[in-house]
């Protein structure tokens, strides 16, 4: 006897329910990580008390061409080239999906990057370390959060998130790709406003476990609208108009 197929409600009931549990899992253990930075940096230990070693490791690698090298790539995820590239992509998606769910998610994504970088560096307050151990152009804003590992973080993911989902049904070995491509982005220029002595290796953890929560709300939100869509609408709901 062949057993009933579930519907499509019930299909997007079962997945609103997993997309809670996990957004709530991911929110927990996040929030604890979170915590657990900020309190080794208040006492100076436990993983805060890399931050000096580190940076002396940074000075004692630095060679003149590949700290050259290393500024110049970490200027690309400044305010400049990378509104370009993200501009790019969102424009490309948003003309192939004939839809602007691309620009939406973002705009909120980076908008609330931008505002937890702002308010966490003003309400914190941590200094940079000594502007002597510094490679050009010096940075005037306070510390924790790191900037650049903080939105390259947001942007790298929220567009891995789009791509893979345009990719998905037909490319799945371009998904990998381009999740360990945005994965490499984010770490490697964490890591180089590390070596170039810009930030402490705290400010770029703590900047990477924002990153990772607020990707999550934003993300998780978009999956609970499309699943409550599904419910309450009759028939079956596009994933926004993706290609297939």
């Amino acid at each position: 006897m062949q057993l009933p197929q579930p519907s499509v409600k019930a299909k997007a009931s079962l997945l609103l329910g997993v997309t809670l549990a996990v957004a709530l899992v991911a929110a927990i253990v996040l929030t604890e990580l979170f915590g657990e930075i900020m309190e080794s940096i208040a006492d100076n230990d436990g993983v805060a008390a890399w931050d000096r070693p580190v940076l002396d490791w940074a000075l004692a690698a630095r060679t003149p061409g590949f700290t050259s090298f290393v500024a110049w790539y970490s200027n690309t995820g400044g305010p400049f080239w990378q509104p370009i590239v993200t501009g790019v992509v969102v424009a490309f998606l948003s003309w192939r999906w004939r839809d602007i769910t691309p620009l939406i998610l973002t705009v909120i994504a980076v908008g609330g990057s931008l505002l937890i970088t702002i308010l966490g560096k003003n309400y914190i307050g941590r200094a940079r370390p000594p502007i002597v151990e510094a490679v050009p152009p010096f940075e005037s804003s306070m510390s924790f959060p790191s900037g650049h590992s903080l939105n390259a973080l947001v942007i790298a993911g929220i567009l891995a998130y789009l791509l893979i989902r345009d990719t998905w049904k037909h490319r799945r070995w371009l998904t990998w790709v381009i999740a360990a491509l945005a994965a490499l982005y984010s770490i490697s220029m964490g890591l180089s406003r590390v070596f170039l002595g810009h930030h402490w290796l705290t400010d770029v953890f703590g900047a990477w476990v924002i990153g990772l929560a607020w990707l999550a709300v934003v993300i998780g939100c978009h999956r609970i609208w499309h699943a409550v869509r599904s419910r309450t609408e009759p028939g079956p709901v596009e994933e926004e108009r993706a290609p297939a």
